[in-house]
């Protein structure tokens, strides 16, 4: 069944791109890393380059990102890949202990 860049356009949830491009999950993985699977398959899809690629390639290219989104959480989780935002960002209002002196 051929699939157009139409269609993936229109999904919304974890399971449907998983059942778009055929790939076997766990929905146990699924349902515990779903936002972080999301947020690096996106990641993964933005360094494509779309204007040089066919449709097809560019679906052949985010079913292998969305496999590797996957893969990753299989042996991590969303602590270790610190994926948003609020991870890597450090508070504004936080003094270290190591920022204070010793008079």
């Amino acid at each position: 069944m051929s699939r157009t860049l139409s269609e993936f356009n229109q999904l919304t949830d974890a399971e449907q791109f998983f059942d778009f491009f055929d790939l076997p999950y766990d929905p146990n993985i699924v349902n515990v890393n779903r936002l972080h699977i999301l947020q690096k398959f996106s990641a993964l899809i933005k360094q494509l380059n779309d204007d040089q690629f066919s449709e097809i390639e560019k679906l052949d290219y985010y079913r292998s990102a969305l496999q590797q989104a996957y893969t990753l959480f299989l042996t991590s989780n969303s602590l270790e890949q610190k994926l948003f935002k609020v991870f890597n960002d450090k508070p504004q209002n936080l003094v270290l202990l190591s920022d204070i002196g010793s008079d």
